[in-house]
């Protein structure tokens, strides 16, 4: 199935929801999506399942989920599952991702080095979005050892908030094909483009103009930060 049909049947499929995911502060759920002649398993993140934050507006981690794949996608990078914002759902509006196959036993704390090799642009993808929560658990591998980014609720923030496990390449030089991958996404977000205003239905203007300034740092550093020491940098549980 290619991507236009796929993100045409996560909008409009119907769903059946199988069980609630129980891994979570958030109400999960998944489901079966069934469309035209095809069906397929999805993650169903209803609005009204969202417990309340401090930090982050009510009612705005299913949206924040969606932009973090329509980022993931400008960079070409395919990293988070298709991902769309339904108003319809069976518990109301929400976000609707593909389930990937996996082994949730292999996660980051047992990857073997090569996998873990693989990760310069799971942490990248990381300090674009400013994660606040990017646990071992949610950098996941699929039967093609295609390595996917899950649980982005928590991203986009305008203050630093990232938090994660993975700190495996500070100080290090960023990848000169990655540096060609953020300037791309910069020259996308200082443009009046259509990739710009797809994230404006998700995403706040400071939010998207906080995204470019922290895109623009990381070319003008180059390097992968190391984990600033005056505020909590690993989320919690680690996995």
């Amino acid at each position: 199935m290619d991507k236009s049909t796929l993100l045409a049947a996560l909008q409009n499929g119907n769903l059946d929801l199988q069980g609630q995911l129980i891994h979570g502060s958030n109400y999960t759920y998944l489901a079966q999506l069934s469309h035209a002649d095809s069906g397929f398993k999805v993650v169903y993140k209803p609005t009204r399942g969202e417990q309340p934050l401090w930090d982050f507006p009510p009612a705005s981690l299913a949206r924040r989920e969606v932009a973090a794949f329509v980022v993931s996608e400008a960079l070409g990078w395919e990293i988070v599952p298709p991902t769309v914002y339904r108003r319809k759902g069976p518990l109301g509006p929400g976000s609707v991702q593909q389930y990937i196959e996996h082994d949730p036993n292999y996660h980051y704390f047992n990857f073997n080095e090569e996998d873990k090799q693989r990760l310069r642009p799971t942490v990248m993808f990381d300090l674009i979005i400013n994660n606040a929560d990017r646990k071992g658990s949610h950098v996941i591998i699929d039967d093609n050892r295609h390595i996917w980014l899950i649980d982005h609720g928590v991203c986009f923030h305008v203050d630093e908030k990232l938090r994660t496990v993975i700190w495996d390449f500070a100080g290090e030089t960023i990848p000169l094909d990655l540096v060609d991958c953020l300037r791309r996404l910069l020259s996308q977000l200082q443009a009046d483009s259509d990739f710009v205003d797809n994230l404006l239905v998700y995403l706040k203007p400071g939010e998207v103009r906080v995204l470019a300034n922290r895109t623009r740092q990381l070319l003008r550093e180059g390097v992968f930060p190391l984990p600033p020491d005056d505020r909590r940098v690993y989320p919690w549980p680690p996995v």
